[in-house]
């Protein structure tokens, strides 16, 4: 599949090595508008670059979108019209009305959008799912040091955006409560957040993310009616333990690392040469952008609340 990445930034760079090193695909350049960036993309992976969406799209099947999150819907609707398939990095658009357009683009021309929820492929999320029964409380921490870059969008839709995905996708109920807190630290956005979220089925989700912490933490743990699995998504790491009568007893669980972007864009150029529906498709980044506006309405209101208190 001849394939082009839009944006090498950090995480355009590190989906351009990747798509070079992979036998299922030919990279065939990318577009970039920072000279220096380009320049060293160029010397680095030898890979051409094009001046414009547009005269990229001439040469490609399908396209990687790794730009701010802010020009999303604008590329990939170029992208889509051009007729080329699209993954696009998270979140899929910065809003979830620029999202449905997309997806009635892509229905129109018959095109595939993946959303680049990476955790989704990650190995221990995939070595926990099939573990995972009657959920009923999740509890995730999410937090990162402040990296001056993805400061176009919010704490929420630059890091949390994957565990509201996660639950979403895994527990498949809707959410009929929110309640949240944010603050700003170092940007003029929301940089921390704590939000509880309950299901339609009575299930209770507890996520922390923040981009201004000193340390670096991706963990989720799933409470289930007789079971515990404990998943650290940076190290590929999973943990569970079982009720068996009275007795506690610890679950035997292997995973097979992986480079989870590695194993994202190998699920996306299965989909685009099988014409199936992506493990995430632009739905479910729909989904999540949704309850991420839902939940950064819950922070204004609690915010205006603690004001006028």
């Amino acid at each position: 599949m001849r394939t082009g990445v839009i944006g090498t930034g950090y995480l355009g760079r590190l989906h351009a090595r990747i798509l070079t090193e992979m036998p299922e695909a030919q990279a065939a350049g990318f577009v970039e508008m920072n000279d220096a960036i380009a320049a060293e993309v160029e010397q680095n992976l030898k890979l051409k670059r094009y001046e414009s969406v547009a005269a990229l799209a001439k040469d490609i099947d399908c396209a990687v979108v790794a730009t701010p999150t802010t020009t999303h819907f604008e590329i990939a609707r170029q992208l889509l019209e051009s007729g080329i398939d699209v993954m696009i990095e998270k979140p899929i658009t910065a809003s979830a009305d620029e999202a449905r357009k997309l997806i009635e683009i892509a229905k129109e021309r018959g095109r595939i959008i993946q959303v680049g929820h990476v955790e989704r492929y990650n190995p221990a999320i995939m070595a926990a799912v099939p573990l995972l029964h009657k959920v009923g409380y999740i509890v995730a921490e999410r937090l990162g040091v402040f990296v001056p870059r993805s400061l176009d969008v919010d704490v929420l839709l630059d890091l949390m955006i994957h565990d509201l995905n996660l639950v979403l996708s895994l527990l498949r109920q809707p959410v009929v409560d929110i309640r949240a807190v944010g603050i700003p630290v170092l940007t003029d956005k929301v940089d921390i957040t704590n939000v509880r979220l309950e299901l339609a089925n009575g299930a209770v989700a507890n996520l922390t993310a923040s981009r201004v912490s000193q340390d670096r933490v991706r963990k989720i743990r799933f409470f289930g009616s007789d079971s515990y699995i404990s998943v650290d998504t940076r190290e590929q790491e999973v943990k569970g333990y079982r009720l068996s009568g009275k007795a506690i007893e610890p679950l035997d669980i292997t995973v097979e690392k992986k480079e989870p972007l590695r194993a994202e864009l190998e699920s996306f150029l299965e989909c685009v040469r099988e014409r199936k529906r992506p493990v995430v498709s632009g739905e479910d980044g729909l989904e999540a952008v949704d309850l991420a506006v839902r939940v950064a309405a819950a922070i204004d209101t609690a915010v205006e609340k603690y004001r006028n208190g």
